[in-house]
């Protein structure tokens, strides 16, 4: 495994990371034994990046229990913001909430410290100096060593670094944004910011959510247990180009998932890419393809499909500015609306 210098952290990570989301019994691998099981394999092959979070279940506590004898060479990576409850201040960026919740991911965790702890969506309604001095505390305390970002727009991650240097608090040193094949919109803006700040960038979603497993075909019923609940999965436009890239890997002699992954770490702003295998033999199928590489050739030819810094359409769990899910944020009232 050649292993990658996260952002300025001077911690090292492999470039494929473990994403925990499909180790929660609720939504995932029903089995916990066998979802520690795939964590093992996947530290034994070299991967010491986990990334969880306090939303995704019971996977913290998954885990925790997987790492117990191996948290010391393990990067350990959770987020906090997401709902985790009915209450309103179960969740957010609020320093109320973060500190609260860190506890719970700690305990769940069984470990005394995090390694990176990201915002998971931003939060429209606290201020980011609210958000910068509760993560400064914590790492002050010992109980986190590294702050992150998720999903979150370049403007925002250029007010917190200003932010962080205005008022001497520690900056986000990491970066979480989606990123594949089909979704190529980050490379407009996000990674250019991340990497003039030198923040690592872990990007989810390498294999499209699934779209890039060679399981899902345009006009092709599928066994994705996700196909009817989730709109991205049946997105004509999106299938379109996914029929476009099968014979660029068939002629590579590579599977969709190995051109994928390889495709998503070739980035130089990328440092990590994070998988989501769910069973023993989606990882193994995923560490079979480590040693690939694209050449330009092959590059420019999926550059003519999907082309630099766009997206062909929008995944489900895109973040999504209050300015657009807010028709009152971007409309003038009625009565002022006229020009004259």
């Amino acid at each position: 495994m050649k292993y990658r210098t996260l952002g300025r952290t001077g911690i090292k990570v492999s470039p494929y990371g473990l994403g925990a989301l499909m180790f929660a019994t609720a939504i995932g691998n029903p089995d916990p034994g066998d979802s520690i099981r795939v964590i093992h394999k996947a530290l034994d092959a070299g991967i010491n990046l986990i990334d969880t979070a306090d939303a995704y279940g019971d996977s913290e506590e998954i885990v925790g229990r997987a790492l117990q004898g191996r948290r010391d060479n393990v990067v350990l990576a959770t987020k906090v913001s997401r709902p985790m409850g009915g209450d309103p201040n179960q969740q957010g960026a609020s320093r109320r909430w973060i500190m609260t919740a860190v506890e719970n991911s700690l305990r769940r965790l069984r470990t005394d410290h995090i390694d990176l702890y990201q915002i998971h969506r931003p939060d429209p309604d606290t201020g980011i100096e609210e958000t910068l001095s509760a993560l400064t505390d914590l790492i002050r305390s010992g109980k986190v060593r590294a702050i992150g970002t998720s999903t979150t727009p370049a403007g925002d991650l250029i007010e917190a670094q200003w932010v962080a240097e205005r008022r001497g608090l520690e900056r986000f040193h990491t970066e979480q944004p989606p990123y594949s094949l089909l979704d190529r919109g980050i490379e407009r803006e996000v990674l250019p910011v991340a990497q003039r700040y030198g923040m690592g960038t872990l990007v989810w979603g390498p294999l499209g959510q699934g779209l890039l497993t060679g399981r899902v075909r345009l006009g092709q019923a599928n066994d994705l247990r996700r196909a009817s609940l989730a709109r991205h999965l049946t997105d004509e436009r999106r299938l379109g180009a996914v029929e476009r890239l099968i014979p660029l890997a068939e002629e590579a002699g590579l599977p969709m998932t190995h051109l994928a992954m390889a495709f998503a770490i070739a980035h130089p702003g990328v440092t990590s890419a994070i998988i989501g295998p769910r069973t023993m033999s989606h990882l193994d199928d995923l560490l079979a393809g480590l040693d690939v590489t694209l050449d330009d050739d092959l590059l420019d030819r999926i550059d003519e499909i999907v082309p630099p810094g766009t997206d062909v359409g929008a995944l489900d769990q895109a973040y999504v500015p209050p300015a657009l899910r807010s028709a009152r944020l971007r409309r003038r009232p009625a009565d002022e609306r006229a020009a004259a």
